[in-house]
C-alpha cells in the first residue's frame, strides 16, 4: 500500500492502490527500492554534511565600520546553465551576523535551490550592521563595492545581492548604482529590470501552488478546502492573495499584530480579504471584529484548529514534539523557514498529515532572483510567476511520488530529490 493512503480520510478520491502517480515514478522505481531508499538517503546527508564552501571571504573597511561576508556553498550544480559556476542568496545585515550564520545561509540555499530544480549553486551575503542607523547608506555601499570583484558579472562565483532580514528597498538602489550595473542584484522595482518579487509574493505563490498542487493530484475541488494561516506578514499575506484565488476559504488567521487568533465563519469580503493582502493595517483592524471572531490572544492557537490545509508562515519551530499532537489539519504546508522540526514532520508523517517542507514549498523567491539575472526582456514577473508555478508543480509530484513509493515521509523523499541534484544522481532530476 502507497505511504500517502495513510492520508486516505481526507482524500476519497484515490485509487484503491494509493494515490495517482505522475509519470516520473516508473524512472524513480528503478533508482532505489525498499529500504535501500533510507540507506541512500543517509549517504547523500553524510556527503552534504562533509561539504565545505566552495568560497568564503571577509571584507572590512575598519575607517566605516565595515565588516562583511560572502560564502558561496557550491558551483557544480550550475555547470552548464546561464548562470555558470555561480551560486544564489540573499543578503542579510544583522547588527550581530557571523560568518557561521552566513555559512549556515549559505548551506540552506544550496538545498533549496537544488530543491527548486535550478541550476544554481547556493550562496549567501551578509553585513555585520544596524540598516536602520545613520550612516548605513555609506557603509552598505563600501560593502558592495568590496565585494565586486567577486560577483559573476566580473568573473567570480557570487550570483549577487539580494534581499533578506534587515534588506530594504533603497538597497537595491544604492548596491546597482555603486556597481554601475543592474545584474547584481535581485528583487528589483520592475523599472530597474527586476521582478520586485517581495512586492508581487512570489514566494507566497509558491507556497500557495504547493498546496494546491498537492490538491489537485488527488483531485479535490478547492472551493471546499478551509484553511489557515499564522502569520500576516508578506509570506502569510501572498498565501491568503494566490490560495483565496483559487476558491479555498480562509478559516482563520493568527498574528500578535492583529491580537492573536481570528476565526471565520463566512467567506471574507472583498474589503477584508484586500486589506490583509496590502497589509492594511487600520483597514483590517477596522474589518475584522465585523467578519470574525477573536478566540485568542495566543497566535499559536491557530495552528490547532480543524481545517484541510494549515500555513505556518511566522517563524522557526512553532510546531514541535510538545504541540504535534495537536494539529488537525490534513496538510501542512510551510511558508516560514522551518516551521516544523524534523522530529514534527516524522511525527505528522506517522499520524497520516501531510506536510510539504519549506525547501520544496517555498522556493519562489529564487526562483523570481533566477528569472531576473537570466531573462533579458519581456515581462520578468509573469516569467517568474509561470517558473515559479512549474518548478513547485513539478516537484511537489515529485516529492509524492518518492514518499509513496519507498513510505517515507515528504520531508525524506524532499530531501533525497534536492541532494540527488546537489550530487548529480541523474535516477532522480
Amino acid at each position: 500500500m502507497c505511504g500517502r493512503a495513510k492520508i486516505r480520510p481526507f482524500f476519497e478520491k484515490q485509487m484503491d492502490q494509493g494515490f495517482h502517480m505522475t509519470n516520473n515514478a516508473a524512472l524513480d522505481r528503478a533508482a532505489v527500492t525498499g529500504s535501500e531508499f533510507l540507506n541512500e538517503l543517509d549517504n547523500l546527508k553524510q556527503r552534504f554534511a562533509a561539504m565545505k564552501p566552495e568560497f568564503e571571504v571577509t571584507v572590512r573597511d575598519p575607517a566605516l565600520g565595515v565588516e562583511g561576508h560572502v560564502v558561496v556553498w557550491n558551483t557544480k550544480i550550475s555547470a552548464g546553465g546561464p548562470l555558470q559556476f555561480s551560486g544564489k542568496g540573499g543578503t542579510r545585515i544583522t547588527p550581530n551576523l557571523t560568518l557561521d550564520e552566513v555559512r549556515m545561509l549559505a548551506r540552506t540555499m544550496a538545498l533549496k535551490n537544488a530543491a527548486a530544480g535550478l541550476p544554481l549553486g547556493g550562496a549567501k551575503s551578509g553585513l555585520c550592521a544596524n540598516s536602520s542607523a545613520d550612516g548605513f547608506e555609506t557603509q552598505y555601499r563600501r560593502f558592495v563595492s568590496l565585494c565586486k570583484p567577486f560577483l559573476h558579472e566580473n568573473g567570480g562565483v557570487f550570483g549577487g545581492f539580494g534581499f533578506d532580514i534587515g534588506g530594504k528597498p533603497e538597497h537595491a538602489l544604492w548596491a546597482c548604482d555603486e556597481l554601475q550595473s543592474t545584474r547584481s542584484f535581485t528583487g528589483k522595482p520592475v523599472h530597474m529590470g527586476g521582478t520586485d518579487y517581495d512586492r508581487e509574493g512570489i514566494a507566497g505563490l509558491g507556497v500557495a501552488t504547493a498546496a494546491k498542487a498537492f490538491l489537485d493530484l488527488n483531485q479535490n475541488d478547492l472551493s471546499s478546502v478551509r484553511f489557515a494561516v499564522q502569520g500576516m506578514g508578506a509570506m502569510g499575506a501572498a498565501v491568503l492573495r494566490y490560495f483565496s484565488e483559487h476558491g479555498a476559504q480562509l478559516a482563520s488567521m493568527a498574528d500578535p499584530k492583529y491580537g492573536g487568533t481570528w476565526v471565520f465563519e463566512k467567506p471574507l469580503s472583498g474589503d477584508l480579504r484586500d486589506a490583509l493582502i496590502r497589509m492594511d493595517f487600520d483597514a483590517a483592524t477596522g474589518l475584522l471584529p465585523m467578519e470574525g471572531t477573536l478566540t485568542s490572544v495566543d497566535a499559536a492557537d491557530v495552528l490547532y484548529h480543524d481545517v484541510d490545509v494549515v500555513f505556518p508562515c511566522a517563524v522557526q519551530n512553532v510546531i514541535t514534539d510538545d504541540n504535534v499532537g495537536r494539529i488537525q489539519a490534513r496538510l501542512v504546508v510551510e511558508g516560514a523557514n522551518g516551521p516544523v522540526s524534523d522530529s514534527a514532520r516524522l511525527a505528522l508523517h506517522d499520524r497520516g498529515v501531510m506536510l510539504i517542507p519549506d525547501f520544496i514549498a517555498n522556493p519562489g523567491g529564487i526562483i523570481a532572483a533566477f528569472v531576473e539575472l537570466t531573462h533579458d526582456a519581456g515581462d520578468k514577473v509573469a516569467a517568474a510567476k509561470s517558473m515559479t508555478i512549474a518548478k513547485i508543480t513539478e516537484n511537489v509530484g515529485r516529492v509524492v511520488d518518492l514518499a509513496c513509493l519507498h513510505n517515507v515521509a515528504p520531508v525524506q523523499a524532499g530531501l533525497y530529490l534536492a541532494l540527488s541534484r546537489i550530487f548529480d544522481l541523474k535516477t532522480v532530476g
